[in-house]
C-alpha cells in the first residue's frame, strides 16, 4: 500500500503495481480509468467486483471511491457522539482495505481506494472529473424512497458526462 495523499479531508491509498499505459494495440481503445462508487453494500460490492474484472481485462487503471455522507446528526453531535461517529467511519474503512489489497495481490492490478467525505453524487462526479474516468460502475440503490427522489447511479446517468454502467 502506498498512501498518495490527503487534500480537502480525503484519503487516498494505492495497492497492486504502478499503472502505467500498455503499449498501443490495434483494438484496444477500452477504458483506462475505470472509477467504482463503493459503500460496503451488497450491490456496491458486486459493482466492485464487475469494475475490478473489466479492468484487469483491459488492463486499466480501477479506482475505488468511498464516500462518507454526513448524517442529519453531524452538526449537533457532541464531543463523544462525533468521536464515537468516527470510529465507526474508520472500521468501515479497514473492513474494506482487506479486500481491496487481497484483490490488487491476487489480480496484480492497480487499484486506487479514494476516502472522500461529503455527497455520494458530487464526491464521485468530482472524483470522475478529476480522474478522467472513462468509466463509472456504481451499485443500483436498494431504497424503495430513491425511486421518488432519485438515486446516485439515477443522476450519475443523468450528468451524462461518461458511460455508467448500474451493477444490480
Amino acid at each position: 500500500m502506498r498512501a498518495v495523499g490527503a487534500e480537502r479531508g480525503q484519503l487516498v491509498e494505492e495497492y497492486g503495481p504502478a499503472w502505467s499505459p500498455g503499449p498501443f494495440e490495434r483494438g484496444t481503445d477500452g477504458p483506462h480509468v475505470v472509477l467504482a462508487g463503493v459503500d460496503g453494500s451488497p450491490s456496491a460490492s458486486r459493482a466492485g467486483a464487475y469494475a475490478a474484472g473489466l479492468a484487469r481485462r483491459q488492463r486499466s487503471r480501477l479506482v475505488l471511491v468511498y464516500v462518507l455522507a454526513p448524517t442529519a446528526w453531524t452538526g449537533m453531535a457532541s464531543g463523544y457522539l462525533a468521536a464515537a461517529q468516527e470510529q465507526a467511519y474508520e472500521a468501515t474503512i479497514d473492513e474494506m482495505r482487506g479486500p481491496i489489497r487481497n484483490l490488487a495481490d491476487e489480480a496484480r492490478l492497480p487499484i486506487t481506494f479514494i476516502v472522500r467525505r461529503g455527497d455520494a453524487f458530487t464526491e464521485l462526479r468530482r472524483a470522475a472529473v478529476e480522474l478522467h474516468a472513462d468509466l463509472v460502475v456504481v451499485g443500483a440503490s436498494e431504497s424503495r424512497g430513491h425511486r421518488i427522489v432519485g438515486s446516485v447511479a439515477n443522476r450519475l446517468v443523468r450528468s451524462g458526462l461518461w458511460p455508467v454502467t448500474v451493477v444490480p
